[in-house]
């Protein structure tokens, strides 16, 4: 009998929880429950609140310990393990993921985000039956994941799929917070679009309404227009690279219809071959896939 399995999202705002039940690709849901993060108490303050909320889980759900804990969160870490590039700015520079396991006294598996969310897809979703599946985020930011035959690559450097920080256009005005002109994040993050449309028609507007306005606001259809054009260009040069069987896409731009006919359209123009064969999918997943895919960290089995 398969034993149940923890999974957690731990988010900017929100930490959710989830313990599966059976079959890794067919799981049950057992017990489910979110909590709000509480980022201004601090780093300690979430040591102890993730390591409290993972043991409160784990006792309702009537898992033995260990309990088999697999965490997903933004960011990754460095080789002395410290936290990097997370958007819980008072994470970074800090061993939280050691000092987690430590409160708790045991091992947990922890992945990026976007890693979990390319996990979930794979084994239980838009990607299932696929070898090779890319999955990517396109929301306030841009990240991905690469999931091979049902396992998650990280890399040496823990950062395989961030394609959303190869440079596109190293003259770009668009300068990344990671400090690079040009990355790809700066063409196909939602605020970044936001800003090229103000740039173009001195108005400020929320990515619904840009779209919503492509049909008869100039500004708004060239806004949508560049977008396009640089996930063509972004997703050419990923397939380029690693020929994924599928890609999935996730994040809140996701659902912009337009990416699987003009977008694709676009990839099919800039990718180096005479067809582009690669199904290029919306995830089926939604919300869900984080911590779906948390909790699949500690089922590695195909």
């Amino acid at each position: 009998m398969e034993r149940p399995r923890i999974g957690i999202d731990f988010g900017g705002t929100k930490i959710e929880g989830i313990v599966l039940e059976g079959a890794r690709n067919e799981p049950r849901i057992a017990l489910r429950r979110r909590i709000p993060t509480e980022v201004e108490g601090g780093y300690e303050h979430l040591v102890a609140r993730l390591a409290q909320f993972i043991d409160e889980l784990g006792q309702k759900a009537g898992v033995a310990r260990p309990y088999p804990v697999g965490v997903g969160m933004p960011g990754s870490v460095t080789r002395a393990g410290l936290v990097k590039n997370s958007n819980t700015v008072c994470l970074n520079g800090t061993p939280f993921r050691q000092a987690v396991q430590e409160r708790l006294g045991q091992s947990i598996l922890f992945a990026n985000d976007a890693n979990c969310f390319a996990l979930a897809e794979a084994v239980m979703g838009a990607g299932r039956g696929h070898g090779l599946v890319f999955g990517v985020i396109m929301g306030t930011g841009t990240g991905g994941g690469i999931v091979v035959d049902g396992l998650v690559r990280e890399g040496p450097q823990s950062i395989a799929g961030e394609w959303g920080h190869a440079v596109l256009r190293p003259d770009s005005e668009r300068i990344c917070y990671c400090g690079q002109p040009g990355c790809v994040e700066t063409y196909l993050a939602g605020p970044w679009v936001e800003r090229h449309y103000e740039k173009l028609s001195g108005s400020k507007r929320k990515m619904p309404e840009i779209l919503a306005r492509a049909s008869t606001d100039p500004a708004a259809r060239a806004a949508l227009d560049c977008l396009l054009e640089h996930f063509g260009r972004a997703l050419a040069n990923l397939i380029n690279t690693l020929d994924p069987d599928i890609v999935v896409l996730g994040g809140g731009l996701s659902q912009i219809d337009l990416l699987y006919t003009e977008g694709r359209a676009e990839v099919e123009r800039y990718v180096f071959s005479d067809e582009l064969l690669t199904p290029i999918v919306r995830h089926e997943l939604g919300d869900s896939a984080g911590v779906f895919g948390a909790a699949l960290l500690t089922a590695p089995e195909k």
